[in-house]
């Protein structure tokens, strides 16, 4: 099948040049789930890029009443943080005009959602799917205001602009998938949202991190956050109601990166989750989930190990590998001014665990990011 591909204007840059977003829509033959996927909003993070195009080329193959639903898929979804150098790097994690982080600028409604308590009472006795649109319809109302600052002669700051653009495409969807990977060296996972470790193990990962906890607007949690609060709001209220609507971030590697098994598996992962979700239905596609070792961790035990002297690092503990409390996860190579000799300093485990991000530079300043473990 052929997918209607669509272009939607970004930005005009000083030299009067034009950013876009180009979006490739897949449509079945029978109405059903959408499901929206991007890549690359760190500017640094890629092998999203190659597991959308995987993805075309697969969805190319297959025939419309394969597809149940839609699914949306919009690689180099950032084309401002995707294309920043500095020397031979990508950094691409910040708006370097306004030092945000690209995955913190994003509208949440459950911060506006004052008359929550209000809605949810009046949709007490409604049918779910009922209950789904009327939220839905509120959440794309209040959403709709923010054009009008946008296009105001005052405007607003870019990322509000990008912001809103991408929420725009995505604020209806159904499934959510953003694909990252690590500003670092990372491993495959992902991260999920409360009650959602059965559909997790769809993806066929090791393991993935709960996010209990949340650091900002990122875009996965603006768009699942009002939902969960509806669920909560209803519970609190004596109806148990779970909405068929969930969000993911699958980090796959390295930055600056196309690690062929990083892309293999963020793949595989997306086809079976698809498949699992009814969205595609192709026979023999799918993968046995039942047998999942996926391990999983929730996001408030992550623990980082940040540089407690200037240095050189060696002797640092491979990604993926387990510890005990008391072993030596990396030695710091330490060069004082003091008119001393060169010390090695042994920097130890505080617990048992595994090592799922290493810093790329092994030359740190004090305080800087060298390993993230997982008790």
């Amino acid at each position: 099948m052929l997918p209607v591909i669509e272009t939607f204007f970004l930005r005009q840059m000083a030299s009067g040049d034009r950013l876009f977003l180009q979006v490739y829509k897949f449509i079945g033959a029978n109405s059903g789930k959408k499901v929206y996927i991007q890549s690359n909003l760190h500017g640094a993070e890629i092998s999203g890029n190659a597991v959308i195009h995987q993805l075309i080329e697969f969805l190319l193959t297959i025939n419309e009443t394969d597809l149940t639903g839609e699914i949306w898929l919009v690689p180099v979804c950032n084309p401002m943080g995707t294309n920043e150098r500095s020397h031979a790097f990508s950094p691409g994690r910040f708006c370097v005009y306004e030092s945000k982080n690209w995955n913190r600028i994003f509208w949440d409604y459950e911060k506006e959602a004052d008359d929550l308590l209000a809605f949810t009472k009046s949709q007490l006795d409604l049918n779910q799917e009922i209950v789904r649109q009327n939220y839905l319809t509120k959440i794309q109302q209040k959403f709709t205001e923010l054009s009008a600052k946008i296009n105001s002669y005052s405007s607003v700051p870019y990322t509000e602009r990008f912001g809103y653009q991408l929420q725009s495409l995505s604020l209806d969807a159904d499934y959510l998938i953003d694909l990252h990977s690590s500003t670092n060296q990372g491993l495959n996972y992902l991260y999920y949202f409360l009650n959602q470790e059965e559909s997790a193990k769809y993806f066929l990962l090791d393991f993935g991190i709960l996010l209990d906890e949340y650091d900002g607007d990122a875009f996965d949690e603006a768009f699942i956050k009002p939902w969960l609060a509806l669920s909560a709001c209803f519970q609190e209220l004596g109806r148990n109601i779970k909405f068929d609507i969930e969000a993911w971030t699958l980090e796959l590697g390295a930055g600056m990166q196309m690690n062929p098994d990083s892309v293999a598996k963020g793949v595989q992962g997306v086809k079976n989750y698809l498949i699992q979700k009814n969205v595609l239905q192709i026979s023999g596609l799918s993968l046995n989930t039942k047998a999942s070792k996926m391990k999983f961790a929730a996001s408030s035990k992550r623990k980082q190990y940040y540089a407690i002297a200037g240095g050189m690092i060696q002797s640092r503990v491979e990604l993926g590998s387990t510890f005990q409390a008391g072993d030596i996860l990396y030695q710091i190579i330490s060069f004082n001014k003091e008119t001393k000799l060169p010390t090695v300093i042994d920097i130890c485990a505080e617990e048992n665990g595994f090592v799922y991000d290493l810093s790329t530079n092994h030359a740190v300043n004090q305080g800087e990011f060298v390993l993230g473990i997982i008790p």
